[in-house]
């Protein structure tokens, strides 16, 4: 029989509905009845016992806030009655723990990809236009266009430009941001050619931002300024048609899988995301970690709350300090623009069962499974070290995608309970948390976690199949649905005054 809740931890005080329950239904909990006292939707949160006014909720085993009311038993627990106990900056202690080597109880293969000359391996081999400011996006477009008409062969995944409104009319940091971020995409191996355009009268310079990509291989990168040239598409295409040329003769050869790079993201999560489709994803993590592959986990704003959890799982001292220096750095921007750290479920969110930030951030640290952590990243920073990052960023969809694979993933792991057709320059992998959004949306998802909650299949033959998945996506035998769709995007964070 299909489960119809699920009790995560056995010191929690809430379950979870796996599908609506009716009012006056009884349900069996712990081998006691439990009757519902108003209707509960799939997803959110009953209570398991009577809770006073100002006492903790327990969810995954660790504190989401507390009873701003007295609560009854089978009662639903959401917004009217829980409230989130997190506050500013407050102090961390270092309490490493033991973290258990993953086992893996499947062969493991390698896979199929683009050998770069840094020695870097891409899981794609496309020609990506990169601008250096917004004015001459729909140039990009247009070059992009016209050489998708144009190039053709076995071993070239196409022409894509990326649009943003940025490189102009910016000073400092904010400037620094973008140029970080564009030269991190240019050092991703996915990008076999690089056609960087400029206008000519930015503030970001395109002789200057060229200089922070020296590690791109120089014979596959081609550049102009848009104000110095006659017909900038002629030129755009005569340079496409040169990268195009080295490009085609590229082979796919054997690579072991620490050659992958993961970016790990939710969005549009759920009360189910942490449970089924997170946790998967965090045995990605463990397997790929144990296998010298690395991962990148971001969404600051979304770790408030579980943030000790990570803290504890640094392999030094150092790292350990760099954790907590992201988190408070983070809070004080918050603090700076007048905003609460705790702003945080959206309204989607709620409606899928989350209520409070510390409930959303323990269901979105599970994607970092209980690998040990061994590098913090600053924005737009490349990972180098094996294993586990975690990347400073928001929790914007857009935005951390974007900056993961500006820090080098080549294909993103993004879970999701309620949906969003986004995907972003690398291959996106959708992952839906519940059967319900993988069916009535097979034209977004790639993957269906739900079937753990189903009890179908248990979270050990779905992490096989999603790691075998994964290899035939990195190998270019199957395409995403973001692929397939042409939704490859990119989104810069903005901080700062615009001149």
């Amino acid at each position: 029989m299909k489960p119809r809740f699920i009790k995560i931890h056995p010191n929690d005080n809430v379950i979870i509905a796996l599908e609506n329950i009716l009012k006056g239904e009884v349900i069996q909990v712990d081998g006691r009845g439990i009757k519902i006292l108003s209707e509960i939707n799939r997803g959110h949160k009953i209570a398991g016992k009577d809770i006073s006014s100002g006492e903790n909720i327990f969810k995954y085993g660790h504190i989401i806030g507390h009873a701003i009311s007295n609560i009854n038993q089978g009662e639903l627990v959401h917004s009217h009655n829980l409230k989130t106990n997190l506050s500013d900056i407050i102090d961390y202690k270092y309490q490493p723990l033991e973290i258990p080597e993953s086992k893996i109880g499947f062969s493991i293969p390698s896979f199929l990809g683009y050998k770069r000359k840094n020695g870097k391996v891409g899981t794609r081999n496309e020609l990506w236009i990169i601008n250096t400011v917004g004015c001459v996006n729909t140039s990009a477009e247009r070059i992009a266009k016209i050489c998708n008409e144009k190039f053709k062969s076995e071993n070239f995944d196409g022409v894509f430009s990326f649009a943003h409104p940025y490189g102009c009319s910016q000073l400092g940091d904010d400037l620094t941001n973008t140029q970080k971020v564009l030269s991190g995409l240019m050092n991703n191996p996915n990008a076999g050619g690089i056609l960087v355009i400029g206008l000519g009268c930015e503030n970001n310079q395109l002789k200057t931002f060229l200089k922070l990509t020296s590690n791109v291989d120089s014979e596959r990168i081609r550049s102009f300024n848009s104000q110095e040239v006659k017909d900038e598409i002629e030129l755009g295409v005569k340079f496409a048609e040169e990268l195009f040329e080295i490009m085609k003769n590229d082979r796919r050869e054997e690579c072991p899988v620490s050659k992958l790079t993961l970016g790990m993201k939710c969005g549009g999560s759920d009360g189910f995301s942490g449970i089924s489709a997170n946790s998967l994803v965090g045995r990605i993590t463990d397997l790929l970690s144990s296998l010298n592959g690395k991962i990148i986990l971001t969404e600051v704003p979304e770790m408030f709350g579980a943030e000790q959890q990570l803290m504890n799982r640094a392999n030094s001292k150092e790292v350990y300090q760099r954790i907590v220096d992201m988190i408070n750095n983070f809070k004080e921007y918050f603090i700076r623009h007048n905003q609460p750290i705790y702003e945080n479920p959206s309204p989607g969110n709620k409606e899928g069962g989350l209520t409070t930030l510390e409930e959303k951030s323990l269901g979105a640290i599970q994607k970092g499974g209980t690998s040990i952590i061994n590098q913090v990243l600053n924005y737009g920073e490349q990972i180098t070290e094996k294993g586990l990052a975690l990347l400073q960023a928001p929790g914007n969809d857009g935005v951390s995608s974007t900056a993961m694979t500006a820090s080098g993933a080549t294909l993103i792991l993004f879970t999701t309970g309620r949906g969003t057709p986004l995907g972003f320059p690398v291959p996106t992998i959708k992952i839906s948390s519940n059967s319900n959004l993988f069916f009535n949306k097979p034209n977004w998802i790639d993957f269906d976690a739900g079937k753990i909650l189903s009890g179908e299949k248990d979270i050990e033959e779905l992490t096989k199949e999603l790691f075998s998945l994964i290899i035939e996506i990195a190998s270019g035998k199957i395409k995403t649905k973001n692929e397939i769709n042409g939704y490859k995007e990119i989104a810069i964070w903005k901080e700062g005054v615009t001149l």
